[in-house]
């Protein structure tokens, strides 16, 4: 009888404790972070019990971007982000909103965004909410950990992306682009004039990224690539599945899908992670290899006295995060700015003229990257007007003092990015044009309303990375053939975690050298 009663007991306090977490977290902790940002005159849209102003910002969003873009405008904040335009007319510069139960804070100030980024880097970090809606697609990997967590990932995974291993990386960067482009030409001499240039910088990019982070081809990596690419969908819609206490473990078709396929790609990736350990149990290497995949699992033999711990399923949520970012990213980054050279002639002739006078019609060598200032202005302009993700977000861990502000533990710090690079206050009256010249100098203010990679710490590990492959794979492009805008093409930039162009990005292409 005493056993039962200690068992009874052990299982009264495990169901008080979770039913008090469920309800601090659904209303005692939101209500008084309502409370106390209110006393600070920070107010936004009403919520919604439980769903917050999701429904709101669907509906909205829906209208925006139902409507064709008549012309090719890069005019998009209010397409993409039309709660964030509507909220500051009525809210002003600072305002709360609720994603679900979880209040989020918009800020644009940006002495207030560079103390956030750079000193409360292990103070703030992904919230509860956004790793659960993306716990199925790139798990705990580093773009998802918090404290010390992320601190122990990045320092293992850094190594895969400074000197000479970044170094010589553009040997693969190079060799694939060779591939691509031969691809370009051989369409071409068969009679086709009209590209969807998307496509190829997807492939091209997921080949760069198999090569010199995994040791494998795009071939193999095809199917992860691709699972990914519907998992990233999904998880684009989990808001919708947390916002009810016990949503995520519901039978739900969704549920099961988005189990099913994240199921299917660990099974590839095991795959790829087995044959690695069997030549080193085989005696045919002696090491895991020297790229991001031989790192983690190199590292994973290791006896650790910080009390961290590799095991499997960290790396490969690690290979699914680099997997991912490793190449989503660049190829949109890719594709939005041969949009923009498409579109605008004069810029093409001059990043070509460079080109040809750096490089001399060689291939573009790491040495020869620093020398392309032009092509460096138009990438930044490029990332400016598109860049990688609209809203950049912090949740504080632990009460914070940000400027004039109490940051209540509980509340995360949205920053909306698209918005920072698109303001007039900022950039002047021709915000929403494509003008590289304004990257001529070092007057835009990197870190505070220029952040394409995030600032701080906690900024984007990839991003030397993603622009060495970005300027030699234009480089190459641009000195082989000229493009124009296709008559098809339909402007409309829509977000599924990133901007991507809706119906894709068709090109005329023409060889410079038959």
């Amino acid at each position: 009888m005493v056993v039962i009663a200690i068992l009874v007991i052990i299982l009264l306090s495990s169901f008080f404790k979770v039913a008090y977490d469920t309800l601090s977290y659904y209303y005692l902790t939101p209500r008084r972070i309502k409370r106390i940002m209110a006393k600070q005159g920070v107010h936004g849209p009403k919520p919604r019990p439980l769903m917050g102003n999701v429904l709101d910002m669907a509906s909205l969003v829906s209208q925006t971007t139902s409507k064709e873009m008549k012309s090719i405008s890069h005019d998009i904040v209010g397409r993409l982000l039309p709660h964030y335009v509507l909220w500051t007319k009525t809210y002003g510069k600072r305002f709360i909103y609720w994603n679900g139960v979880e209040p989020r804070m918009s800020i644009t100030e940006t002495e207030l965004i560079k103390e956030l980024l750079t000193k409360y880097s292990t103070k703030a970090g992904k919230s509860w909410q956004q790793q659960q809606g993306s716990r199925h697609f790139i798990g705990r990997g580093l773009l998802m950990a918090n404290g010390d967590d992320w601190y122990h990932q990045r320092h293992i995974v850094a190594p895969a992306f400074v000197g000479d291993k970044l170094k010589s990386n553009a040997v693969h960067m190079v060799e694939c682009t060779k591939k691509m482009l031969q691809s370009l030409q051989s369409a071409v001499e068969s009679g086709q004039t009209e590209f969807e240039i998307g496509e190829y910088m997807t492939r091209l990019t997921a080949d760069i990224i198999s090569r010199t982070e995994f040791d494998t081809s795009y071939e193999k990596g095809k199917q992860i690539f691709q699972l990914l690419t519907i998992l990233q969908r999904l998880s684009a819609q989990a808001t919708r599945q947390l916002w009810f206490p016990g949503s995520r473990f519901f039978p739900s078709k969704y549920n099961k899908e988005i189990k099913s396929l994240k199921m299917e790609v660990e099974r590839l990736l095991l795959e790829i992670i087995q044959s690695r350990k069997d030549c080193v149990e085989i005696g045919r290497s002696n090491s895991h290899g020297n790229d991001l995949l031989g790192m983690l699992l190199n590292e994973m033999q290791k006896t650790r006295g910080d009390g961290f711990s590799l095991n499997l399923q960290l790396i490969m949520d690690e290979c699914k995060t680099f997997f991912f970012a490793g190449h989503e990213t660049t190829s949109l980054l890719l594709t939005w700015t041969i949009m923009l050279l498409a579109t605008n002639p004069s810029w093409q002739e001059k990043v070509r003229a460079e080109v040809n006078q750096v490089c001399n019609g060689e291939t573009p060598t790491i040495d020869n990257l620093s020398k392309l200032t032009l092509l460096n202005m138009v990438i930044n302009e490029c990332l400016r007007l598109y860049p990688p993700a609209t809203l950049l977000p912090r949740m504080a861990f632990e009460d914070l003092k940000l400027g004039d502000l109490h940051i209540p533990k509980g509340l995360s710090i949205w920053i909306p990015v698209l918005a920072l690079h698109h303001s007039e206050e900022f950039w002047g009256k021709d915000a929403n044009e494509f003008n590289p010249d304004r990257f001529t100098s070092r007057s835009f203010a990197l870190g505070r309303h220029f952040i394409p990679f995030a600032a701080g710490p906690r900024n984007c590990i990839g991003q030397n990375f993603a622009m060495m492959e970005a300027k030699i794979i234009l480089a190459m492009l641009i000195s082989r053939f000229s493009f124009t805008i296709s008559d098809s093409y339909r402007h409309a930039p829509v977000v599924v975690m990133t901007i991507k162009p809706k119906y894709g990005v068709q090109v005329y292409m023409k060889p410079l050298n038959p």
